[in-house]
């Protein structure tokens, strides 16, 4: 059963105040907007519903679904093996290794366990596993998060305001849910990604040149 605390404690976790660094990171979106790819609200939230449902955000989701079903270390071991495996880019490993790295020095100084340097999205489901906090709900939250990050991005490369900004992240909120919901029955051989230029954009990143965001 879900209780207030649950939802605190992932509002903490996925808070843009938690230690993460996730303010560095673009995901590409940097080389998509200097593309030409994504240059309105409206471009973003079409970049972003791909991303969430037919690329990593979907990915994440099955990754923190397996390390949340974990039996023990050596299994979730194996799961985030697969996630360095499976990351479409130097750059989405290295995003979600150092992400996943200060979440779980972080969660394991204050709320207990080994500071294992998991990916991102299986230090989340780990934790979110050893506090008993329902799966389904913590995969919605880090969607929103996700979301939310990438539309800050947004914000300081192209004319992006706060309110459509907003706009654009409650719009995302059925899909976030949806996704989370569907991805209850899949697991590990499910992963696959079609958002394929999202999967470029972090690629061209890797040699742009000026750039702001490390990702």
């Amino acid at each position: 059963m879900t209780t207030n605390r649950d939802i605190l404690t992932l509002a903490q976790w996925l808070s843009p105040a938690f230690p993460v660094g996730a303010f560095a990171y673009s995901h590409g979106l940097e080389a998509a907007v200097r593309a030409g790819w994504v240059a309105s609200g409206a471009d973003l939230a079409e970049w972003l519903e791909d991303v969430i449902a037919n690329g990593s955000g979907r990915n994440d989701c099955i990754l923190l679904r397996a390390a949340y079903a974990a039996e023990d270390d050596a299994a979730l071991g194996g799961v985030d093996a697969l996630a360095r495996a499976f990351a479409a880019s130097r750059e989405r490993q290295l995003e979600q290794a150092q992400q996943g790295a200060a979440f779980c020095k972080t969660s394991a100084a204050i709320w207990g366990g080994d500071a294992v340097a998991y990916l991102y999205p299986v230090a989340v489901g780990a934790a979110a596993a050893k506090l008993r906090i329902d799966p389904e709900l913590t995969a919605a939250m880090y969607l929103q998060a996700v979301a939310s990050n990438l539309i800050a991005a947004a914000q300081r490369l192209m004319p992006l305001g706060q309110t459509e900004g907003q706009a654009v992240l409650s719009a995302l909120a059925p899909l976030c849910e949806e996704v989370a919901q569907s991805t209850a029955s899949l697991a590990c051989d499910d992963l696959q990604s079609t958002a394929f230029l999202s999967d470029i954009a972090a690629m061209r990143h890797e040699v742009q040149q000026p750039r702001i965001f490390r990702t």
